[in-house]
């Protein structure tokens, strides 16, 4: 027997968009008259990115420090520009969801700072009216898999576990939500997320 799912919980990058750091780093980088190892570096080799990701420093400061470490400074709008154009929506993933029952609740829920929510909204536009909230890590203040994420964006949410099935292109943060009390399923394209869509009785 098929559980009764009443929510729909999905992961952003890698399962409903395409996403490229390199040429997000390469787009910083270019615009900062910066070496692309040196943008790479202080996003990612000292810990800056992962940081901000989960909740442990504000958008103003780490834009700060961004700015400071490449030698140029960074505001929201340049840098929601770099992801925007490292990340393309998968428009078959998005034309599975948008065939749905149009009553489903869903929500994404992604490891990233509070800078990618209106990154999410433009790159999402079409699925965008269908979608009740974007949750992302650095607004909660705990990453995927903790199940403490996946409790807390319940929380925000209104959902009951039981009733919530989450997808994720990782096993990792499918293992966190099921420990938290999700359905939770791995997808890493549309192909594979209309199985788990139909294997949860949705589609």
């Amino acid at each position: 027997m098929k559980p009764r799912v009443r929510h729909l919980l999905l992961d952003f990058d890698n399962l409903l968009a395409r996403y490229r750091r390199e040429r997000r780093v390469a787009h910083l980088a270019a615009r900062a008259g910066a070496p692309f190892a040196r943008v790479w570096q202080v996003l990612y080799e000292d810990g800056l990115e992962a940081r901000y990701d989960a909740g442990h420093v504000g958008t103003a400061e780490y834009l700060r420090r961004l700015g400071e470490g490449i030698g140029a400074p960074v505001d929201e709008a340049a840098w929601q520009e770099a992801r925007i154009e490292a990340t393309t929506a998968d428009e078959r993933a998005l034309a599975r969801l948008l065939a749905l029952d149009p009553a489903l609740p869903m929500a994404v829920l992604t490891n990233n700072g509070e800078l990618v929510v209106p990154v999410v909204a433009q790159v999402l536009a079409p699925l965008r009216p269908r979608l009740r909230q974007v949750l992302c890590s650095g607004a909660l203040g705990v990453r995927k898999p903790q199940p403490q994420a996946f409790q807390v964006a319940l929380e925000r949410l209104g959902w009951s576990a039981d009733g919530t099935l989450f997808v994720d292109d990782l096993f990792a943060n499918v293992q966190g939500a099921r420990r938290a009390g999700l359905h939770a399923d791995t997808a890493r394209d549309a192909r594979a997320l209309g199985r788990v869509l139909r294997r949860f009785g949705l589609a």
